[in-house]
């Protein structure tokens, strides 16, 4: 079962910590997005957290309801405005069903990772295809692993490197679990927050989602529907599930 690394010293300093998460410019763009492939019909949260994006996609008329593991980011999404109206349910994203009948399922920032067996994942797969309405749509948004760009015989990569800010992540190439640390100064005090993800690749979530009955619809590379190539970081992909 997936296991939540986020306490309460990380919830209630979220936006502190990621605020690039928060900038207008991505969050505009992912709200649009999402709005347009919900097509008016209600949404489902994988990982919610704290509400960065249920919250104000709520407030353009959708319905949404959302699944996140962490009571510590529950409790801060409750604490911003508007989220005591949104349904949030506690639990494992990977096994939690609340019913069919969505239009949009969607799993942000990478949080596809945070199962850390592929077991998981691929149980993720068939829950987001349980969950939704036929013609429904499963959107994921995922790195692309830094593998292939690592020096021969190294494992670490920096990802960020700021003066108050330092991440990195180590690769295991055996087992395909990436540590993410991350090293901040926070009112003069160091704390350092680490948490184990499974990295993934695009074909191999394509072959999840074959499992589950999914079909791939789109892949992009940014929240602009900028083509995905072989040099693209990330990645925006929509699987659909069958209409008949």
């Amino acid at each position: 079962m997936a296991e939540s690394h986020f306490d309460e010293w990380v919830a209630e300093r979220y936006e502190r910590l990621w605020p690039q998460l928060f900038a207008p410019e991505l969050v505009g763009p992912t709200l649009d997005r999402l709005a347009e492939l919900a097509r008016g019909g209600a949404c489902l949260e994988f990982g919610i957290g704290t509400g960065r994006i249920g919250i104000p996609l709520s407030r353009r008329g959708i319905r949404v309801h959302g699944i996140e593991l962490a009571p510590s980011m529950v409790r801060r999404l409750r604490a911003q405005p508007g989220g005591k109206e949104l349904a949030v349910t506690i639990g494992d994203f990977a096994t939690t069903f609340l019913g069919g009948g969505f239009s949009l399922v969607y799993l942000l920032r990478n949080t596809i990772t945070n199962l850390t067996t592929q077991d998981e994942q691929f149980a993720c797969f068939r829950n987001a295809a349980d969950h939704l309405a036929p013609a429904g749509l499963f959107l994921i948004e995922n790195y692309v692993p830094q593998v292939q760009r690592l020096p021969a015989g190294e494992t670490v990569r920096v990802f960020a490197a700021e003066p108050d800010h330092l991440g990195f992540e180590d690769y295991g190439p055996v087992d395909r679990i990436a540590v993410s640390t991350h090293c901040w100064v926070i009112d003069g005090e160091l704390r350092a927050f680490s948490s184990p993800h499974r990295y993934v690749w695009p074909h191999e979530l394509d072959l999840m989602a074959k499992d589950a009955g999914l079909t791939l619809l789109h892949r992009w590379s940014d929240w602009h529907s900028n083509p995905f190539t072989g040099g693209s970081p990330s990645h925006i992909t929509v699987w659909r599930k069958p209409s008949g």
